[in-house]
């Protein structure tokens, strides 16, 4: 005891947090590589192509209409194709499809990815033989209307997990995986239909730069000691290269009376798509790996109190 007034300081300092031998305390999800990332920029690529396909034609632009068409089917059928091979076996696509469960964004998730996989494959051949103009073009708004949702059920089904570094962006991933896509279908438009307007893919680029930068840098600030993993090692450069890529494709597609300009604006924007969901594809596996990414949540939301918990995990 001391007779100054002063609070005693405790015998014993506070415990540092440690797992039992150092070992992760949750289980790395057994997503392969390059199969998930891949299917996950794949599909929004394909839903918001697919969507600005819709749009376009509605408002007369056919080339620009016809290019996402095209965009949407092949992706999506990649999209699919890479899921089916990280599935191991065929057949279990069709199974995750026996029953729709709300409460799964698994379940959702299939039953979002197959009826646009068939309709957008459906729209395209129509356009490519020319028959059932009519069903094409209604198959087409279809896919277009099923669109948002394939841009962002993928950052759902990523959050839903017990991963750190997804689950604790939860607001902010579908709104980095939406830019995301927008700024992919706009580069995919930009390179596919070179003799298109370009007033509407560079907008939806421009817009989809904004709406994916904005969403990082919320990330980054929001989560402190689970955001390193999105700014630091592989991860944190794959995601740099990818701000990068995407502020240079809209430059780019800025640039006035360039015919070189949209290809590579073009280039860039799907580049960085690649970048973004590699980036955080592997940021999510960093934090499964360090027991600190998953206690330290807990502790936070448990307030003062929770700093009392056990070392052992």
């Amino acid at each position: 005891m001391t007779g100054s007034g002063e609070r005693e300081q405790p015998v014993v300092p506070r415990a540092q947090f440690r797992s039992y031998y150092g070992r992760p305390i949750i289980k790395r999800p057994t997503w392969k590589v390059p199969d998930v990332p891949g299917y996950l920029f794949l599909g929004g690529t394909a839903g918001a192509s697919a969507s600005m396909a819709a749009v376009a034609e509605l408002v007369g632009r056919r080339e620009l209409a016809g290019a996402g068409r095209w965009v949407a089917a092949v992706a999506s059928a990649g999209s699919v194709a890479a899921l089916i091979h990280d599935l191991g076996r065929p057949e279990r696509f069709p199974h995750m499809l026996r029953v729709f469960k709300p409460t799964s964004p698994l379940s959702v998730g299939s039953w979002i990815l197959a009826p646009f996989s068939a309709l957008a494959t459906a729209s395209a051949a129509s356009q490519a033989t020319g028959r059932l103009p009519g069903l094409g073009r209604l198959a087409g708004l279809g896919s277009g209307v099923l669109g948002p949702a394939m841009c962002t059920y993928t950052a759902v089904l990523l959050s839903d997990t017990a991963v750190p570094a997804w689950h604790e962006a939860y607001p902010e991933l579908p709104y980095v995986f939406a830019g995301s896509a927008l700024t992919s279908a706009a580069g995919a438009a930009l390179l596919c239909a070179p003799g298109a307007d370009h007033g509407p893919p560079t907008r939806m680029g421009l817009l989809g730069t904004g709406m994916e930068l904005a969403a990082m840098r919320r990330i980054e600030r929001r989560l402190g000691l689970v955001g390193e993993p999105y700014v630091t090692g592989r991860p944190g450069r794959l995601l740099t290269l990818s701000k990068a890529l995407t502020a240079a494709g809209a430059g780019l597609s800025l640039l006035p009376h360039r015919r070189a300009a949209p290809l590579l604006a073009g280039a860039c924007y799907l580049a960085a798509g690649l970048c973004t969901r590699f980036g955080i594809f592997a940021a999510g596996m960093a934090s499964a790996q360090d027991p600190a990414y998953v206690v330290t949540p807990q502790r936070q939301r448990l307030g003062p109190g929770g700093d009392g918990a056990t070392n052992g995990g």
